[in-house]
């Protein structure tokens, strides 16, 4: 009787990251990645953390969590139209991509706060405050990627004419 063999691999027929190609660990799990990732992250949870102190909320609504939230939207929208336009996901494109768009936008954006404010407002007593709380932010925000991508691609037009 034979022993069998290892498992095929269910992931084997995905793509391999082009300049990763090869290596030792994936690219995402790379020290110099994650690296990024916790400097971007840590800088963009200050950010967040200082703006939600310095803005008080009004009227029960924090004004604070929905600017942050649609502001970090726009950012990470007109970003990663302007790097995806330069050209392939590498090196120095990869780097602000790990460092502003992963970490930063990721630490600032926060939609657990949204959760758990909105769930403030629903159970305050102000059902209609919280619906729109809720999914305005999320209405807002895809907007606001919308019209980030539309100035990084604006932005993208007029380097190429000149």
């Amino acid at each position: 009787m034979t022993t069998p063999g290892p498992a095929p691999d269910p992931h084997g027929e995905l793509p391999i990251d082009g300049d990763n190609a090869g290596a030792a660990r994936p690219v995402h799990l790379a020290w110099s990645s994650i690296l990024l990732v916790l400097v971007g992250g840590s800088m963009g949870t200050a950010a967040r953390e200082g703006l939600s102190l310095a803005i008080p909320s009004v009227g029960g609504i924090p004004v604070a969590i929905l600017a942050i939230n649609i502001v970090g939207a726009l950012f990470l929208g007109a970003l990663l139209e302007a790097l995806a336009r330069r050209g392939p996901d590498l090196g120095r494109r990869r780097a602000l991509r790990l460092l502003l768009g992963t970490g930063f936008a990721g630490g600032f954006t926060t939609y657990s706060a949204l959760a758990v404010d909105s769930g403030l407002l629903l159970t305050g007593g102000d059902l209609v405050v919280g619906v729109l709380y809720a999914i305005g932010t999320v209405v807002v925000g895809a907007l606001a990627t919308v019209a980030g991508i539309a100035l990084g691609a604006a932005r993208h037009r007029r380097a190429v004419t000149r």
